[in-house]
């Protein structure tokens, strides 16, 4: 009996099976986990476009409301001159591009007045430092965005 307790005393660890086994297991773990934590950065980035054509959006609409007699309707103010107006801080980070700013002089917001009512449409690019020639929003008025009608458009 005093050898049996010795024995089992001396048993230290895990066996290969039992460490195999853990391996295997997280590894199934990562083999789900990996696809589904891309698709939360996609999404992430597809709602930071949303957001900053948004806010793009407000400042022109921002402008309008500051130069009601003098803002020629319809107009295309660009994103650069919505920032030299002081009506955005600064051009907003493109999330697909390391953070650089869309591009300032071809991202423009549309400004129509249809009877008493104003319109707003948005185009926005990416910078030319960017490499990159797509269009994430092309004409995409304020409604379509917010209801999701037209998302970014990313590849």
């Amino acid at each position: 009996m005093l050898k049996r307790i010795k024995a089992l005393k001396n048993q230290k660890g895990f066996t290969l099976v039992e460490l195999l086994a853990v391996i295997v297991i997280l590894g199934i773990i990562a083999a789900i986990a990996v696809p589904s934590i891309g698709g939360i950065i996609d999404k992430s980035k597809a709602d930071a476009h949303r957001a900053n054509a948004l806010q793009i959006i407000s400042a022109a609409k921002i402008a309008v409301a500051a130069n009601d007699s003098t803002i020629i309707v319809p107009s295309t103010p660009s994103v650069k001159q919505l920032v030299d107006g002081g009506y955005l801080d600064a051009i907003p980070g493109d999330p697909d591009n390391d953070k650089k700013a869309y591009d300032g002089t071809n991202s423009k917001v549309l400004i129509v007045k249809k009877g008493n009512a104003i319109t707003y449409s948005i185009t926005l690019k990416p910078s030319a430092k960017s490499g990159s020639s797509k269009t994430y929003y092309d004409n995409a008025s304020e409604a379509d965005i917010i209801s999701g009608k037209k998302p970014a458009t990313r590849n």
